[in-house]
C-alpha cells in the first residue's frame, strides 16, 4: 500500500508515538506521512526527516479540509475537550466532514471502549463520533483504546502521600494498557489495514481492581496504600474539599462509576496482535516509573 497517512494531533503524546512507530516500526516512508498540529512548528523535527507537516484545527473547517486533501487516510485522534459543552464532538464532525470533503479513501479514529453505553461522562462525544463516521460511507478503522498506565499519575500520587486512596470504582475491573502500546497497534493497522471496516479495542492483558492495583503499587513503591471505598457522591464531595475545580468533578467521578460498572474491564489481543510486539504489563510500568511516582 502505498497511499499517504494523515495523524491529527501530531504534537501530542498519542499522535507523535504513532507516526514515531509508523517510521521506526512499521517502515512507513516519510513521504506517505502528513503530521497536522494546530502548532505545526513544534514538528520541525518531522519535517526534516521529510514528513509533511500542515496546520490542523478542528475549529477551522475549511483549513481541515484543505490539510487533508490529497491524504489516503485520515485518523482523527481525539481532542481533550473536558468543558462538557459539546465542543469535542463539534471538533469531531467538523473534522469528519472535512476529510470527506477532502476526498479522503479511509478514516480512522481513537474511541473509549463500550462507547455506546459506557458511563464516562464524554462517552457520547466518542460515540457521536463513531456515528458520524459510519455516515459517510467510508471504510474506516476505529480504534477504543482502554484506561492508559500513565492514567494512574491522575490518582496515585496523592494515595502515595496520604496512604488512602479514595476511590468509587468498588470491585471494578480496569484492563490498563501502556500508551505507547495503543500507539503501535493504531501505527500497525494504519500501515496495514484490514480490507473491511474494523473496529478494535485496544487493551492491557489483564484487568485490575483498585484494591489489586494499590496493592501491586505498595509492593514496588514500598509505600502502603489503603483503598477507601465511597459512593460518587461522597467522592464528588472529596473531590470538591480539596479543591477539583467543580467544572471537573463530574467528569473524574464518572470514570470510577464506568469502572464499577466494568466498561473499561475488557481483555483483548488486539494490542500484541496489531503491534506484533508483547504489551507492557502494569508492573513493569510501576517498576520503570518508581522515580517519578515518589520523586
Amino acid at each position: 500500500m502505498t497511499e499517504t497517512i494523515f495523524v491529527t494531533g501530531a504534537s501530542g503524546h498519542l499522535g507523535r508515538a504513532i507516526i514515531d512507530h509508523l517510521l521506526a516500526d512499521q517502515g512507513v516512508a516519510p513521504s506517505r506521512i502528513i503530521a497536522g498540529s494546530r502548532s505545526p512548528d513544534k514538528l520541525s523535527d518531522l519535517a526534516a526527516k521529510g514528513v509533511t507537516v500542515r496546520k490542523a484545527d478542528f475549529d477551522d473547517g475549511a483549513g481541515l479540509e484543505k490539510a487533508f486533501s490529497g491524504a489516503g487516510t485520515v485518523l482523527i485522534v481525539s481532542t481533550d475537550a473536558l468543558d462538557g459543552a459539546g465542543t469535542r464532538l463539534r471538533q469531531h464532525k467538523a473534522a469528519v466532514a472535512a476529510a470527506a470533503k477532502a476526498g479522503v479513501k479511509r478514516l480512522a479514529y481513537t474511541s473509549l471502549p463500550k462507547a455506546e453505553s459506557s458511563k464516562v461522562s464524554f462517552a457520547p462525544d466518542h460515540f457521536g463520533t463513531e456515528q458520524a463516521i459510519k455516515a459517510t460511507g467510508l471504510p474506516h478503522l476505529i480504534f477504543r483504546n482502554s484506561w492508559y498506565q500513565e492514567n494512574a499519575f491522575m490518582s496515585l500520587p496523592s494515595a502515595l502521600k496520604s496512604g488512602q486512596w479514595y476511590t468509587s470504582a468498588g470491585d471494578g475491573r480496569t484492563a490498563f494498557v501502556a500508551r505507547d502500546d495503543i500507539a503501535a497497534a493504531i501505527a500497525g493497522a494504519l500501515a496495514n489495514p484490514p480490507a473491511a471496516s474494523t473496529t478494535y479495542t485496544l487493551t492491557g492483558t489483564e484487568a485490575f481492581t483498585n484494591d489489586e492495583i494499590a496493592k501491586l503499587a505498595s509492593e514496588i513503591l514500598g509505600k502502603p496504600i489503603q483503598v477507601v471505598n465511597l459512593t460518587d457522591d461522597q467522592l464528588a464531595g472529596g473531590m470538591k474539599a480539596a479543591g477539583v475545580p467543580e467544572a471537573y468533578i463530574p467528569t473524574f467521578v464518572s470514570f470510577d462509576t464506568a469502572t464499577r460498572a466494568g466498561d473499561l474491564s475488557e481483555v483483548t489481543k488486539d494490542v500484541e496482535t496489531l503491534s506484533g510486539r508483547k504489551s507492557r504489563s502494569l508492573k513493569a510500568f510501576f517498576e520503570a516509573s518508581k522515580s517519578a511516582f515518589l520523586g
